[in-house]
């Protein structure tokens, strides 16, 4: 394996946690999951994004944090292959487009901090999937509270993404999944483990599974 640390990337349905799960059991990894289920601010952000932008994006950067750092305690990232389904920055996107200015500034400003003490991925994965595959995907996993997310929010956090891994200096690999399903075939799901074979250069990598 020539990459340590995995991280699959991706907007809000795109299919983030399916893969890291598919690779942990297919590769033996480490699997780092984000932990959002029971973060008691959530429901209630989709239901009043002015009120609760604020302590939901730093209840997620606590969380995070805490979890990254209690990985490194217990086992050595860098000599075992770990694969995550959250990268630590999109905090930072997600508070870009969630929050006011003056709260974007002060949630900048702890995030900047606490991130130098934290490791880097050594490939990210970017699963980009159009809007419809999204809402899809977001219908199908039947949580409540997501079902009446604005077609407008996915569409921003989409092109926040992009903005940052282009500005970003990661190893990137963007799958376009539009008419990829690497859950019920296996030749596409192989193509993916074939690409962590493959060196890259830091920067963005497009990549066709068709």
């Amino acid at each position: 394996m020539k990459y340590k640390y995995i991280t699959i990337e991706g907007n809000i349905g795109a299919g983030k946690t399916t893969l890291a799960q598919m690779l942990q059991k297919e590769l033996g990894a480490n699997l780092i999951l984000e932990q959002f289920a029971d973060n008691p601010f959530l429901p209630k952000f989709y239901a009043d994004k002015d009120k609760y932008s604020f302590p939901l994006e730093l209840s997620f950067l606590a969380e995070r944090f805490k979890q990254l750092k209690e990985m490194l305690n217990t086992r050595d990232l860098f000599n075992q292959f770990t694969v995550s389904d959250y990268l630590f920055i999109k905090s930072k996107l997600f508070a870009k487009v969630n929050l006011q200015e003056d709260e974007y500034k002060l949630y900048e400003t702890i995030f900047d901090i606490i991130y130098l003490n934290l490791p880097k991925p050594d490939l990210i994965i970017y699963l980009h999937a159009p809007l419809s595959k999204l809402k899809s995907n977001i219908k199908l996993r039947g949580r409540e509270y997501e079902q009446n997310i604005e077609d407008e929010y996915l569409i921003n956090l989409q092109n926040a993404y992009l903005q940052l891994l282009k500005s970003e200096q990661f190893k990137t690999l963007i799958l376009d999944t539009t008419q990829i399903d690497f859950v019920n075939n296996p030749d596409q799901f192989q193509k993916i483990l074939n690409l962590l074979d493959e060196e890259y250069d830091n920067g963005v990598h497009i990549v066709n599974l068709d």
